[in-house]
């Protein structure tokens, strides 16, 4: 698979990466065995990183689901576990199944802790800021990530969910490595609003969240009339087409598609032998997605 760097002094990763989130937070949840199945199919594809977080799960109840489920897979894995890199996230909280922000420093020292115990690690390879608590000072936030880069308990820092304004900010604190938000043809805005050509030129890693539009948007894809002549021209799925279309946004972008079945696994990898032509993106950036 094609690498792009994950960020600056970070490893390289595979284009097409792997979000987990799924297998821990959607109804109905896949049995264990068939988890691991799907993320072993992600990593033997090719997949050199996987994105979870501690709040994937339905519920305060059961913070770390998710990222046990990873370590098991990987643990269990007999490929080259050490050129594997997990991203998790710390800064939301599940109370009855909610998502509420919760960015204060000694909530997320708690939570980096839990992680480290719930990937079974010394330390994380990318611990990011699942997202602006507007309850709390941004730089009292990422204030806490560096000082738990500094005990030794992150390798590599990263953001999800922020604006370019806030990346400068935190960047002024920290050494920033990468940036998770959302990008697909449905919510083009980390395009738009600059972050993905910021990321670009500073050389930060850019992870693109639900790339494919996320739950029924996914489903609406086939519907898209300009996308099934390029599918057909490329051989693959007009999903697959939208990944490499997200992909070619930007040097600094790798996708990270969720996936609960094998096939689909094995159809988001296929993107990252796709190279679209300029007519052909011009053709999808001029296209209706319709979100109703």
């Amino acid at each position: 698979m094609k690498t792009r760097t994950l960020g600056p002094g970070a490893a390289d990763v595979g284009v097409v990466g792997y979000g987990a989130w799924p297998l821990s937070d959607s109804s109905p949840r896949p049995a264990e065995a068939e988890a691991i199945r799907v993320l072993h199919a992600a990593l033997d594809g090719g997949v050199t990183l996987i994105d979870t977080a501690d709040a994937y799960c339905f519920h305060e109840g059961e913070v770390g689901h998710n990222e046990r489920l990873v370590a098991k897979a990987l643990a269990s894995w007999v490929g080259p576990r050490e050129h594997v890199i997990v991203a998790t996230k710390g800064g939301f909280v599940r109370p009855d199944g909610q998502w509420v922000e919760n960015a204060r420093p000694e909530h997320l020292r708690r939570a980096c802790d839990r992680s480290l115990a719930a990937l079974g690690v010394e330390r994380i390879d990318l611990y990011q800021l699942h997202g602006p608590d507007p309850q709390v000072p941004f730089d009292e936030s990422v204030g806490m990530l560096a000082d738990l880069q500094r005990a030794g308990k992150i390798h590599w820092l990263g953001l999800s969910n922020v604006s370019v304004e806030q990346i400068r900010a935190a960047r002024a604190q920290v050494e920033v490595v990468s940036v998770q938000n959302r990008l697909n043809p449905f919510f083009p805005e980390a395009v738009r609003d600059g972050v993905v050509g910021y990321c670009d030129a500073e050389g930060l890693g850019f992870l693109a969240f639900s790339p494919l539009g996320g739950g029924r948007l996914n489903l609406k894809l086939p519907e898209v009339p300009v996308l099934a002549p390029i599918a057909r021209r490329h051989g693959v799925s007009p999903h697959a087409v939208v990944l490499a279309w997200v992909l070619a946004q930007g040097p600094s972008v790798i996708v990270i598609p969720a996936a609960r079945k094998l096939a689909h696994v094995a159809d988001s990898q296929a993107s990252a032998g796709v190279l679209l032509d300029d007519e052909e993106l011009a053709t999808i950036d001029q296209a209706e997605f319709s979100i109703a």
